[in-house]
């Protein structure tokens, strides 16, 4: 069984093909296909956070939002690049926006990527410390993000407040009690994965990872999964922890999805370079009838390995038809894998 959950991007432009024309239209219809998917039985709704692009950025309040228009559903990131982030005020935004979704929170967070701007996360006020990259930081944010989550109170109260103090040091408020828990670290290599299983977070996997072995993208995916579940295990954590994958999956039902996705170019990984010379190797897609596509989602190593699965949807064409596809995945591709 599986948890299946949509991932969107956010993208909009002004082309007149786009149905998400401005910041608005991906804002508002993110809230409406939320709610769609929890009407259709998905188990989730998560969205990518980049800055300086015409997409999704800064996540909580559409994640408050969400949480406020739906009951069921998991909400999260995929991810939070923690170079941009103040992990105090991030703590404070993050338990509201849990407090208000009743505890349905998964935030998925890490070092960052390639930006759009080159060093951007300066102009929101950051710098690494002497002898820091930007990737040490970010981990930095995160570790400290993640121990403000426990709650514990840390700061000395003013001896005259504005408003009554309870005894003792302060913490963050508001608090909600869980949410470390559901805290996922999206990572690119086996020793990435390996660092966030030791410190208690759950995993992200996404479709491009640094080629280690010259493996097919899904077996190296499979091996990762594997790395970061010994690694929780020796760290002797007491919960069992999580483990997503993303995948682009569209079966071919009508005329729409064959004009959209039917001309094929996903079937192969692809070898590219990120962060300058390093290698990554992206994984392919899924396109085919139904049967085609289970068929070939069976041989996918990494989809089993997980226990959780996020679709990539194609925000831009609007929320009707992304109902439709996730549709065609719940009541085609689903049960004749065991995913529900």
């Amino acid at each position: 069984m599986k948890k299946i959950a949509f991932l969107s991007f956010g993208h909009w432009t002004a082309s007149p093909q786009s149905q998400t024309q401005s910041a608005a239209d991906t804002l508002l219809q993110s809230i409406d296909l939320a709610v769609e998917a929890e009407r259709l039985g998905m188990d989730g709704a998560y969205f990518r956070v980049h800055h300086f692009a015409r997409q999704l950025a800064s996540p909580f309040p559409l994640l408050a939002a969400v949480g406020a228009k739906t009951s069921k559903i998991e909400i999260g990131t995929a991810v939070i690049d923690m170079r941009y982030e103040n992990p105090h005020y991030m703590a404070e935004d993050a338990g509201a926006a849990d407090l208000i979704a009743g505890g349905r929170l998964q935030l998925g967070i890490s070092r960052g990527s390639p930006e759009q701007v080159i060093d951007g996360w300066r102009y929101f006020g950051y710098t690494p410390r002497e002898g820091e990259s930007d990737e040490d930081m970010g981990r930095r944010h995160a570790k400290e993000f993640f121990e403000l989550l426990r709650g514990k109170e840390f700061a000395p109260p003013n001896p005259r407040p504005m408003f009554p103090n309870p005894p003792g040091l302060l913490r963050l408020e508001p608090y909600s009690e869980g949410l470390r828990d559901r805290i996922w670290w999206g990572a690119a290599s086996n020793a990435t994965a390996v660092w966030a299983a030791r410190l208690g977070m759950n995993l992200q996997s996404s479709t491009l990872k640094f080629d280690e072995t010259g493996e097919p993208f899904h077996i190296q995916q499979a091996a990762q999964i594997r790395a970061f579940r010994a690694a929780w295990k020796e760290a002797g954590h007491s919960r069992t922890p999580r483990v997503s994958v993303s995948r682009s999956i569209f079966p071919l039902i009508d005329d729409r999805d064959r004009a959209y996705f039917g001309r094929g170019g996903q079937e192969q990984d692809k070898i590219g370079f990120i962060d300058g010379d390093r290698q990554a190797v992206f994984g392919r897609g899924y396109t085919a009838e139904p049967d085609a596509l289970v068929e070939e989602l069976r041989k996918d190593e990494a989809i089993a390995e997980a226990d959780t699965l996020l679709l990539t949807v194609p925000n831009q064409l609007g929320v009707a038809y992304n109902a439709h596809v996730m549709e065609a995945i719940l009541t085609t591709v689903s049960p004749a894998l065991g995913w529900r």
